[in-house]
């Protein structure tokens, strides 16, 4: 990696030494509150991050939303996300 990527590192890590902890995506310091939290997955999911969109995906699955859990995986996995194509897989004959 170049000297740039190594330096960035080496302040990451001294944050999290700190306690300080960021987004690896924006930087922007970690949500502590669910209403922070929702803003961040929300603002993600708008990037059309695939990981957000397949967390996404996971919290329709587990409130037993299946339509849209198929619909928030297969966007994941149109972007590229490898845990969505899996999930799909398993929801094969999922009602």
């Amino acid at each position: 990696i170049c000297d740039g990527c190594h330096h960035a590192n080496l302040l990451r890590e001294a944050e999290v030494r700190r306690g300080v902890s960021r987004c690896p995506f924006c930087r922007e310091t970690t949500p502590s509150t669910k209403e922070e939290l929702d803003k961040f997955m929300m603002k993600r999911i708008e990037a059309n991050d695939p990981v957000a969109l397949s967390h996404k995906g996971g919290e329709k699955y587990n409130e037993g939303n299946y339509p849209s859990a198929f619909e928030w995986y297969t966007t994941a996995a149109g972007s590229g996300d490898m845990e969505a194509h899996c999930r799909l897989a398993l929801m094969h004959g999922v009602e």
